[in-house]
């Protein structure tokens, strides 16, 4: 279990993120087609998995904004945008926005993604919905980055997470 915090009080998380040099676990989480994603759509790819609460705070849509900006200028890269947010949600955002540079995935019906790498908050106002975390992975899936934000309202640090690609 972590500790962060929000509005600099203390909330939990479900567990530890995964290590750096492990292997990402499979996932099965949701496209804005409603269709399921899983790892294995991603084979070959460096992955950088941006993870947030929800779509609609103004922190989470800032991250989605830059890695966008940043996703194009990277060779065979992905950026993950990652939430309990409906898929509609994500899809009205980024439409609304015009971004195109990232693949939004919903974790929306079980949580799973989100208890499977630690990182689903436990307790406080946001129970439920994930951390601000991002992973990043190289094309053999292996970890090579992590950051849990301490404080879930601050951006995530962008410059050390593309350093790891």
């Amino acid at each position: 279990m972590a500790s962060i915090t929000l509005g600099g009080n203390p909330i939990h998380t479900s567990g530890e993120l995964p290590k750096v040099g492990s292997q990402l676990a499979d996932f099965k989480l949701v496209q804005n087609d409603l269709s399921v994603a899983t790892l294995s759509n991603f084979a070959g790819k460096k992955l950088v998995l941006n993870i947030f609460p929800s779509i609609d705070t103004g922190t989470c849509a800032t991250s989605v904004r830059k890695f966008n900006e940043n996703a194009s200028n990277l060779d065979n890269t992905t950026v993950l945008c990652i939430s309990r947010d409906l898929p509609f949600a994500q899809k009205r955002f980024c439409g609304a926005e015009g971004l195109e540079n990232v693949v939004n995935l919903s974790d929306f019906q079980a949580g799973a993604f989100g208890k499977a790498n630690g990182l689903e908050i436990v307790d406080g106002p946001l129970t439920g919905l994930h951390s601000r975390v991002i992973i990043v992975v190289d094309e053999n899936g292996k970890v090579t980055h992590t950051e849990q934000v301490a404080e879930i309202a601050n951006e995530p640090n962008y410059e050390a997470a593309l350093a790891a690609l």
